[in-house]
């Protein structure tokens, strides 16, 4: 869509009204009109469905309408009444489906059938399941197990995760890398070095005891919209909220609650945020060290005078390590160094270091404004040093919290999809399946995309995702993945990845978690793993798209039936028959996180997976949790003084979740009609010489020797800190280079890519 954008600061609530409307739209829209009824009676509750959006937790005591506005749209996105049949694809060849935007590809509807790519007419041919299983099974028995990759994104249930993994490892390898590795893979590296554990210690609960929340990088009215019932319930107590992002984001500003009459008859806002920092983009390990210099100043006056420490020394003592290696790096560090890195004014941070100060119990928020830097490790442990100094892990009402996009994007990686061996309890998957595991790390995303790249990938099997079009270096992307052999796509919608063909290119469509899952034992229920560790059951309520759909655990059961050698003790039919079954294989491989599985299923609200640092047990190298030093004040690849160089944020709309594109309208944030925008600060775009509302080229300044650029940019004034600017995600990834990631834990650095920006 070419369309030019049109542009007005958003000044409604989120929520209210304007969520309302949303909702009602895009029921129209896709012709989901009759399924509205079941948001009410079953989305996220107990006896009903869990949402295929968002992964933030589900109360033990529902609202009324457990759902939100982006849960709704992708409820009606899969719940739609359009359908792209094998007719379709007789109709429209590849070469022509390319040129179609991502929303019009995905919004022909529900797929159908399997189908095969023709290279001779072009098209994809229906194929029968029988033909489709056996062909991939022949060419999978072929190739050295260490050139086929097994990604996974975050929708697919822990029963099929966990088959999925099992199969990849019966097949030879651990190349299972996911969607967590383009996101929170950097909190899977960072908080296990720091407190022992690769997730967060919040519980639901937590934010009923807690007198403050810090968040960076996370925009709430976007991405966990259901959060805002918690923080209106914390601002009601006068618990101070306090936000760090480049973007002012409307989530974090204004919400009316669409369940309170009163609210909505008034439409008087609750203001969420207290206190609101536009930090540069990769400026947050320097306003957190900022902090943490006041802390320090503070309670050497507390000291001095005798008044009560603002430390928490006897946490300290007895539950950290390196805390005086910290200490003398903060006291080290200069104001003026901290302010350059930050973009933010002394006052800005001491204001925000004296309401963590004042606070007892204090949840730190973040998402992936922290994550996808080339620091993005010391963003989340310089975050961790913070709460730690004040004994805020391990106490009602206080703790860290990542929050988390895809719906079980946790879930999957607890149950075994892992490219780090070592992360997997391998000898367990030995005694329990007779065989004898793969011990060799395998590819996450960024690797696998390095080994296509040269060429030494032969296969690509995809459960669900859009993996072409969601990772970095996307047009070399493109080139080097025809040269693959075979390309196997597990989905329920058609899109771009399906169409970037390898010799042999299968869609393989499934049920989605809405609709009922038929299996000779009966309806089927499956789980899934909120943020905050918490299991859900899941029960489809709709009737298929297709007939001819089959479910993920039974495309992956067939795939293994078909490639692997008869093994009698993993019983993949039992298994297809009835996922309970499945439930006990998970339980036997994992009986500390999953005791009592099946019996535990409805627990309202969930129940929640040990997480030893919520009980300050650090399951560390020292035993304690350790105070970690940060690799710099900047996380981002583009430390400059060049003016004319800017830090571009990829991020997605409020019409959007992941790479799926329900629509043109970015609502929260006032553009419509068009994604092909870049938001500056007005000081920027007169500067650099661009016309307001005029284009723009976007090149990635780097001297690789690849060109990277985007042209016909609409260039709009935007409330943003000199020097940052944002766009669109997944229409930027081909600015992000393969290289620029995290060093950690090779997430992409997607929230400070180094530009430059000049007139189209």
């Amino acid at each position: 869509m070419d369309k030019k954008a049109e542009f007005k600061t958003y000044e409604m609530p989120t929520g209210g009204w304007g969520s309302i409307k949303s909702v009602v739209k895009h029921a129209i829209k896709q012709g989901a009109v009759k399924t509205t009824p079941g948001l009410m009676t079953d989305h996220n509750k107990v006896g009903g469905y869990a949402c295929t959006s968002c992964a933030w937790a589900k109360p033990g005591k529902p609202h009324l309408a457990e759902f939100c506005e982006n849960g709704a749209k992708a409820t009606f996105w899969d719940l739609t009444s359009k359908r792209t049949t094998p007719d379709f694809f007789a109709r429209h060849t590849v070469t022509e489906l390319l040129t179609w935007a991502d929303y019009d590809l995905e919004n022909e509807g529900r797929l159908t059938h399997p189908v095969r790519y023709d290279r001779a007419s072009d098209t994809f041919v229906e194929v029968g399941w029988a033909d489709a299983f056996a062909d991939i099974g022949s060419k999978l028995k072929g190739y050295d197990p260490e050139k086929v990759v097994f990604y996974a994104s975050g929708r697919a249930s822990l029963e099929t995760s966990y088959m999925y993994q099992l199969l990849a490892r019966l097949y030879g390898n651990n190349n299972l890398p996911d969607s967590s590795n383009m996101c929170h893979e950097t909190t899977s590296v960072a908080l296990p070095q720091s407190i022992g554990t690769p997730v967060g210690t919040i519980l639901l609960d937590d934010y009923n005891h807690t007198d403050c929340i810090l968040s960076f990088g996370q925009n709430v009215g976007t991405n966990a919209p259901r959060l805002l019932h918690t923080l209106q319930e914390v601002r009601e107590r006068g618990a101070p909220v306090v936000v760090f992002n480049p973007l002012k984001e409307r989530g974090w500003q204004a919400f009316v609650n669409p369940q309170r009459p009163g609210q909505m008859a008034t439409n008087k806002p609750t203001d969420i945020a207290t206190q609101y920092y536009q930090v540069n983009a990769g400026g947050d390990i320097a306003a957190i060290m900022g902090m943490a210099k006041c802390l320090f100043d503070w309670d050497d006056e507390a000291i001095a005078t005798g008044a009560a420490r603002i430390l928490d020394e006897a946490f300290i003592a007895a539950h950290t390590h390196g805390f005086e290696q910290f200490e003398a790096h903060v006291r080290s560090t200069a104001w003026p160094d901290i302010l350059k890195a930050s973009g933010l004014t002394y006052a800005s941070i001491e204001a925000a270091a004296k309401t963590y100060a004042k606070a007892r119990s204090v949840i730190a928020i973040y998402g992936m404004g922290l994550t996808q830097h080339r620091y993005g490790v010391s963003n989340i442990q310089m975050l961790v040093n913070l709460l730690l100094m004040r004994g805020n892990i391990g106490r009602p009402g206080a703790g860290i919290c990542p929050v988390r996009g895809h719906s079980n994007v946790q879930g999957q990686r607890t149950v075994g999809i892992s490219e780090k061996a070592d992360l997997v309890p391998l000898d367990r998957l030995a005694e329990q399946y007779h065989f004898e595991p793969p011990r060799k790390d395998g590819l996450n995303t960024v690797e696998a995309c390095e080994a296509i790249v040269k060429g030494d990938v032969k296969a690509f099997i995809s459960l669900g995702g859009n993996f072409v079009r969601a990772i970095p270096e996307r047009t070399l992307m493109e080139e080097k993945w025809r040269g693959l052999d075979l390309s196997v796509q597990i989905a329920t919608k058609l899109n771009r990845s399906h169409l970037i063909t390898a010799a042999t290119t299968y869609i393989l469509p499934t049920l989605v978690r809405t609709e009922i899952d038929e299996q000779s034992s009966g309806p089927q229920i499956v789980t899934m793993e909120d943020s905050t560790t918490c299991i859900h059951a899941s029960r489809g309520k709709y009737q298929p798209a297709s007939a001819a759909l089959l479910s993920e655990p039974r495309i992956v059961a067939e795939i293994a039936k078909h490639t692997l050698p008869p093994n009698p003790t993993v019983p993949w039919d039992e298994w297809v028959a009835d996922y309970a079954k499945v439930r006990d294989a998970i339980e036997a491989t994992f009986p500390e996180q999953f005791r009592d599985f099946n019996a535990r299923l409805d627990t309202p609200g969930g129940f929640p997976r040990p997480v030893p640092a919520r009980d300050r047990v650090w399951k560390t190298e020292t035993g304690k949790a350790n105070f970690k030093l940060p690799k710099s004040l900047d996380a981002s690849f583009s430390v400059s003084d060049d003016r004319d160089l800017l830090r571009l944020v990829t991020l997605r709309s409020n019409d959007q979740f992941n790479t799926t594109v329900y629509g043109y309208d970015d609502r929260l944030r006032g553009i419509h009609k068009s994604r092909m925008i870049i938001m500056m600060n007005a000081d920027d775009r007169i500067r650099l010489g661009l016309a307001k509302d005029g284009l723009a080229r976007i090149t990635t300044a780097v001297d690789d020797g690849i060109e990277r650029t985007l042209t016909g940019m609409q260039v709009i004034d935007y409330d943003l800190p000199p020097g940052t600017c944002a766009a669109y995600f997944p229409e930027c990834n081909s600015l992000i280079p393969l290289w620029q990631h995290d060093e950690d834990s090779k997430t992409p650095a997607a929230k400070s890519v180094p530009v430059r920006i000049t007139p189209a």
